[in-house]
């Protein structure tokens, strides 16, 4: 199979995790006969610097003419002013609105190599299994917004429609087809009249999928059963806000942020493939930044994008191998105990994949 693959490494941490990600895709491509090509260009704060904007023309261009993007993350302290102008974040919400990427796609597991080092009972890991589909285009994150005279008040509003709700439930619906026929609907439906035409239009769509099981939990409750009963969660389908912050939240019990992929898609084969963490400036440079969750978003860019599904798979068990041999890197390390650099763990993965 012949793909492009336009590559976005951004800021802080970004470079050295996609440079991993990038690598071991080489290794695939080679170990079943791939051609891929990877073409870089500028996005964030390093593009703000080069270029002024988050987003330079060229490097949209060079998505548009990939099969699927992968990002390492944007942002950091010399950008930060959320009263600037141009800000890196722009980039990333841009390249979501042009492709039209309306579902990003976050899986958790819990692995048990890993359970000792979560802050959670390791006997609330078991079987942790988990894929968040978040709606990525609209709410709160999108809707009408307004600094108000001299700055003393503002607004943002969470604004839905039913077919931004009934695209992503679709998705959602579909994603438990193939795991354990089970969606979880998150709203505040019981104070928002935005997540009532939410809880409803969920409801709509259920009656495509009576193979699928559909239950609904406020937010305020998700956010303790996740903590509490994890294991009793397949597919969390959530607005953008809920999404993000529910999907960070449940990184403890991963172990980590920095194992966890995502994928933002639409209703095409092209995706944007990243890693949920941040840019990690304090870091960067120093050989310490995981990178499994770009590594698993590689993953996920083989599967959803490439259609290469056993491909995936090899990705996915090489990081569980390279986990349970005891490779660690500085955030999944015991206190005190030794670790490995970015360099050696991505080193061990692309050898459990040979």
């Amino acid at each position: 199979m012949k793909a492009t693959i336009c590559v976005l490494p951004g800021d802080g941490i970004g470079p050295e995790v996609t440079s991993k990600a990038v690598a071991v895709l080489s290794k695939v491509a080679s170990k079943f006969g791939h051609d891929f090509t990877f073409n870089e260009a500028l996005m964030g704060g390093i593009a703000i610097d080069k270029t002024g904007t988050s987003l330079p023309a060229e490097s949209l261009k060079t998505a548009e003419q990939s099969d699927a993007i992968l990002l390492g993350a944007v942002g950091g302290p010399k950008w930060s002013d959320p009263t600037a102008s141009v800000r890196p974040e722009q980039g990333l919400l841009q390249i979501r609105k042009h492709f039209d990427l309306f579902a990003n796609l976050r899986p958790v597991k819990a692995y048990p190599a890993l359970a000792q080092h979560t802050p959670l009972r390791p006997d609330l890991l078991d079987n942790v299994d988990m894929l968040f589909v978040r709606e990525l285009t609209g709410g709160i994150y999108f809707g009408p917004r307004q600094e108000q005279g001299d700055g003393d008040s503002a607004y943002d509003t969470e604004l839905y429609t039913v077919p931004e709700v009934e695209r992503v439930a679709h998705v959602a619906f579909r994603a438990a087809q193939s795991r354990r026929n089970k969606v979880t609907s998150v709203d505040k439906a019981n104070v928002m009249a935005a997540y009532r035409l939410w809880r409803r239009t969920v409801v709509k769509v259920h009656e495509d999928y009576s193979d699928v099981e559909l239950d609904h939990v406020l937010v305020d409750a998700c956010t303790m059963y996740l903590m509490t009963r994890p294991a009793s969660f397949d597919v969390i389908v959530a607005s953008n806000i809920f999404g993000d912050i529910l999907s960070d939240e449940a990184s403890v019990l991963a172990g980590s942020l920095g194992m966890l992929p995502s994928a933002s898609l639409g209703s095409g084969t092209m995706g944007l493939y990243e890693p949920i963490h941040g840019s990690a400036p304090d870091i960067a440079g120093q050989g310490k930044a995981n990178p499994t969750g770009t590594i698993l978003s590689a993953a996920m860019l083989l599967r959803y994008s490439l259609g290469l599904e056993a491909e995936a798979k090899v990705v996915e068990a090489a990081v569980e191998k390279t986990l349970a041999a005891g490779a660690r890197t500085a955030d999944i390390a015991p206190r005190g105990g030794s670790f490995i650099s970015t360099n050696e763990y991505a080193d061990q993965v692309l050898s459990a994949i040979e």
